[in-house]
C-alpha cells in the first residue's frame, strides 16, 4: 500500500516536472534581444499552419534560432545530469560528476587543436572544433580508463586520481598552445566557457540518436545501480556482474559527456547539482532518479541559457559562467556537509 502511494506521488511529481519544462521552454523562446509575445510563440510552435498574422521575422527566430538552441540545451542539460547521477552511484562519491575521467580537459584540448589548425572546416555537418573536442574527450577518457585498471579491474579511486593528473597535464598543454597562438586565445577561452549560441537543427539531429541509445542503456541498469550503491558484495551475491556494470556505465556516461561537450563547450556543475537536488525530492531509487534528473537537468540548463542571453543588453554571457556561479557555492556547501568523510 505504501509502495503504491509512493509511486503515485512520484508519478504526479514527474508530470508536474514535465509541465514545468514545457512552460519554461515556451517562456525561454519569448526571451532574447527580440522579445516575442507568448501568444505568438505558442501559435508558431503548436499551430504552425495558421501563421498569416505572425511576423515572418518571428517565425524565423523561433523556428531557426531559438527552438534548436533551447532543445539542444534541454538535451545537454539532461545528459550531463543523468551522467552525474551514474558517476555518483558508481564512485559512491557525492562530488563525482561527468568530468572526473578527464572529459572536460580532453575536450578542451581537442577544441584548442581544432581552433588553431582547422577552424571553419565542416565535416558531416559539424565544425572541426566540435569534432576535435569529441575525439579529445573520447581518447582522454580511454587513457584514464586504462590507467585506472588494476589486475583487469576498474579502480574507482584510480579513475579519480588518473583524471586529476590528466586534467592537470592537458591544462598545461592548452596553456602552452595558447601562449604560441595569441590570435586564437579569445576563441579558445570563449569555447571553454560553454555556449549554445551556434546551435542548429543539425546539431540536434546528430546529438539525439546517440543520446537516446546511451540514456536508454543507463536507464536499463537502474536496478543494478540501486544494488551497487548499497554494497558491491551484496550486488555480487545476487548475481550482478559488478565489473561489467561499472565498465559499461563509466564508458557510456563518459561518451555522452564527451558528446555534450563537443556541441556546447565545457559547462560545469550541472552533473553535480541536479542529482543531489532531485535525490532529496525523489529519493535514491535510480528507476525514478535517472529520468527525473534528465528532466531537471534540462530545466536547469534552459533557465541558465535564458539568463545568459537575456540578462545583458546586446551581449551574451557564456552559459558556463552562469552554471558555475550557481554551482560553485553549491559545491562548497556539499563539501562542508561531507568533509568528515574525506578526513
Amino acid at each position: 500500500m505504501e509502495y503504491t502511494k509512493k509511486r503515485k506521488t512520484n508519478s504526479l511529481k514527474i508530470i508536474v516536472l514535465m509541465l514545468l519544462l514545457l512552460v519554461i521552454t515556451v517562456f525561454a523562446v519569448t526571451q532574447g534581444s527580440v522579445k516575442i509575445p507568448v501568444s505568438q510563440v505558442v501559435k508558431i510552435i503548436f499551430n504552425n499552419k495558421d501563421l498569416a498574422d505572425v511576423k515572418p521575422s518571428y517565425i524565423f527566430i523561433v523556428n531557426q534560432v531559438r527552438l534548436p538552441r533551447i532543445i539542444l540545451a534541454i538535451l545537454v542539460g539532461g545528459v550531463l545530469s543523468i551522467c552525474g547521477t551514474v558517476f555518483q552511484a558508481v564512485f559512491k562519491n557525492p562530488m563525482a560528476d561527468p568530468y572526473v575521467m578527464g572529459v572536460s580537459s580532453g575536450a578542451a584540448f581537442g577544441a584548442t587543436i581544432g581552433i588553431v589548425f582547422g577552424f571553419g572546416i565542416n565535416i558531416a555537418g559539424l565544425g572541426m572544433v566540435s569534432l576535435m573536442a569529441f575525439l579529445g574527450a573520447f581518447f582522454t577518457m580511454l587513457m584514464v580508463y586504462q590507467l585506472s585498471k588494476v589486475g583487469g579491474r576498474v579502480s574507482t579511486t584510480g579513475i579519480l586520481l588518473a583524471g586529476i593528473v590528466v586534467n592537470a597535464i592537458l591544462s598545461s598543454v592548452i596553456s602552452f598552445v595558447m601562449l604560441l597562438n595569441h590570435n586564437d586565445i579569445d576563441k579558445i577561452v570563449t569555447w571553454t566557457m560553454g555556449s549554445f549560441n551556434a546551435s542548429s537543427w543539425e546539431h540536434v539531429k546528430l546529438f539525439v540518436i546517440p543520446m537516446l541509445i546511451g540514456v536508454t542503456y543507463m536507464l536499463s541498469l537502474s536496478r543494478e545501480l540501486n544494488t551497487l550503491v548499497i554494497s558491491e558484495n551484496d550486488a555480487k551475491n545476487i548475481g550482478v556482474n559488478v565489473e561489467r556494470i561499472k565498465k559499461g556505465t563509466l564508458i557510456v556516461a563518459s561518451m555522452l559527456a564527451a558528446l555534450s561537450v563537443s556541441v556546447s563547450g565545457i559547462i560545469g556543475f550541472v552533473g553535480l547539482i541536479i542529482p543531489h537536488l532531485f535525490r532529496m525530492i525523489f529519493g535514491t531509487d535510480h528507476r525514478i532518479l535517472l529520468p527525473v534528473s534528465f528532466i531537471g537537468g534540462g530545466i536547469f540548463m534552459v533557465i541558465c541559457d535564458t539568463v545568459a542571453r537575456s540578462v545583458l543588453n546586446n551581449m551574451e554571457i557564456p552559459v558556463g559562467i552562469i552554471t558555475s556561479i550557481i554551482g560553485g557555492p553549491f559545491f562548497l556547501l556539499l563539501l562542508q556537509k561531507h568533509k568528515r568523510k574525506f578526513i
